[in-house]
């Protein structure tokens, strides 16, 4: 089902609250556990009393687009509640990815074969200084202007490259679907991701655990169709502070 979410006087923690019983009832209608899905937590364009809210409430995992705003709201953060998951979930240029290397402990928008070579190149000199990086290549189901690598030989190219870097450890796919009201769409995109997570575990076993797809407005049909990690933003925090 298409999810429609409100903004309203809800506190930030009576939105995680509410966003974690519609998590469940996604599972249960599949025939899942709720503790298969993981709840990410975007706080773009939020300030740092927003996460602290959300902290409160139990949330641990925070996603985030941009590697300054990121940096300027989670170092801090991080080095007083360490527990803290932080995760890029937006474009990242060549240029800023050692400070996204340093920051995030999983970049999920992998959506080129170049930045998989910078990034594995930066995990080679950082091993000594911090464990290996998490990422996850971006898999485009979504209209033109979207990023991602398009079909399953890119996929599988790409896989083959992040797999030569020791410092980095692939652990999934990434998909932003279109953005519609046509649920038969978004079910086929989610589809489509699940089909190439299939075929890659068949070549490449044991880095496919991770399929990070659905958000404020499609994540129950995500977590229906096989989603571990759903990314919600507008439903949790209300509308952007730009």
């Amino acid at each position: 089902m298409l999810v429609c979410y409100y903004i309203s006087t809800m506190s930030i923690t009576e939105a995680i609250l509410r966003v974690r019983e519609q998590i469940e009832d996604a599972c249960v209608r599949s025939g899942r556990s709720g503790e298969e899905v993981r709840l990410c937590a975007v706080s773009k364009f939020h300030g740092v009393s927003a996460v602290e809210e959300a902290y409160s409430a139990g949330q641990r995992l925070f996603g985030e687009n941009r590697v300054q705003e990121a940096s300027g709201k989670f170092a801090g953060l991080k080095k007083t509640r360490p527990d803290i998951q932080v995760h890029l979930i937006g474009g990242l240029q060549r240029n800023k990815a050692k400070a996204a290397f340093s920051l995030f402990d999983c970049i999920q928008s992998i959506d080129r074969d170049a930045l998989i070579d910078e990034l594995g190149k930066l995990a080679g000199v950082e091993r000594a200084k911090c464990a290996r990086r998490a990422i996850l290549l971006e898999m485009h189901t979504a209209e033109a202007s979207k990023s991602g690598f398009s079909d399953a030989d890119a996929l599988c190219r790409a896989a083959e490259k992040a797999l030569v870097y020791p410092g980095l450890a692939l652990s999934g796919l990434m998909t932003m679907a279109p953005f519609t009201n046509d649920e038969k769409v978004i079910r086929r995109a989610f589809r489509a991701v699940v089909s190439a997570r299939n075929m890659l575990e068949a070549r490449f076993p044991g880095h496919w655990h991770c399929l990070s797809m659905g958000m404020s407005n499609d994540f129950e049909i995500a977590i229906e169709e096989g989603a571990t990690l759903i990314r919600i933003g507008t439903a949790i925090f209300g509308e952007r502070n730009v």
